[in-house]
């Protein structure tokens, strides 16, 4: 029996998609296909369902908005994960509760709702609140673990509590990243009457990046320095690989115009190499590979 029918009969009633397609759900457009996708409805599902995943050994991984993600080319016997039903969010004083499904714009509309500030500088950044946290996403003065009070992942099939000193928290980076799922995140939010204004000047700031498909940031910006200026500096603006070349407007960008993913992980490895040869500094990818 086939994953997708042993699925489907122990859980009947759940979303599920045959022949997954990576290239149509991740911002860089490229990609093979999975055997399944499943839609967990809330966080005791999520768990039932990893503990499923696990004792038949089916491998996963998770998915949320695509973006900051390369996945792999060909068919993949696996399970994706998706989040989007795990929606749930509430607001209680100056604390929000979002689901890790909950999208970046939906989150910021809540806040904006009830005047709590601090989420601003995520305007415009495409993601959901699980991909968020677990990658600690943000930009040079917020990140998320700036805000995180504790985050409800799945462990051992259950869920437990990360406390924020748990998360392990660094740069682009968390416990979350080993392979443990977030079923929602518990954020902090200030009062205030600025934040349409605030808003407006984070999404301006924005505007310069590149248009067209890419994975967001590339590599991970070395201490004090952008990521983004050294391979300029290497001279690697517009270097491509069959359909895939490095933005000429930021060069921590890699567009896609039809690639495969092995184009663009070979890109990425001549960029690293490159740079390593001329300025000895071995740049840290921000993306994350699928499956």
């Amino acid at each position: 029996m086939d994953i997708v029918s042993l699925f489907g009969e122990v859980f009947p009633r759940m979303q599920t998609e045959r022949d997954f397609s990576f290239a149509a759900h991740t911002t860089i457009g490229s990609g093979g296909r999975a055997a399944l996708a499943v839609s967990p409805d809330n966080e005791e599902e999520l768990a039932k369902t990893l503990s499923f995943l696990d004792g038949q050994k089916i491998p996963y991984c998770f998915l949320g908005a695509g973006a900051n993600v390369l996945p792999a080319d060909g068919l993949w016997e696996g399970a994706v994960i998706r989040f989007h039903k795990l929606n749930r969010i509430s607001v209680d004083g100056d604390r929000i509760y979002a689901g890790a499904g909950v999208t970046g714009g939906a989150l910021l509309r809540c806040a904006g709702r009830h005047s709590l500030s601090g989420l601003e500088p995520f305007a415009g950044i495409p993601m959901t609140v699980g991909g968020g946290a677990a990658m600690n996403a943000g930009i040079t003065c917020r990140h998320f673990s700036d805000l995180v009070l504790y985050v409800d992942g799945i462990v051992d099939g259950k869920v437990y509590r990360f406390s924020l000193g748990e998360c392990g928290y660094s740069e682009k980076n968390s416990v979350f990243l080993q392979g443990i799922a977030i079923a929602g995140v518990c954020l902090k939010g200030v009062k205030s009457d600025r934040i349409a204004q605030n808003t407006a000047e984070y999404l301006a700031k924005r505007k310069h990046l590149p248009k067209g498909r890419s994975m967001g940031c590339t590599f991970v910006n070395p201490k004090g320095m952008s990521a983004g200026e050294i391979i300029d500096r290497c001279g690697l603006k517009g270097l491509r690989v069959g359909k895939a070349h490095v933005s000429d407007e930021h060069a921590n960008f890699i567009i896609n115009e039809g690639s495969s993913s092995q184009d663009i992980s070979n890109l990425i490895s001549i960029i690293k190499e490159e740079v390593k040869r001329q300025t000895g500094i071995l740049l840290r990818e921000e993306i994350r590979r699928l499956p």
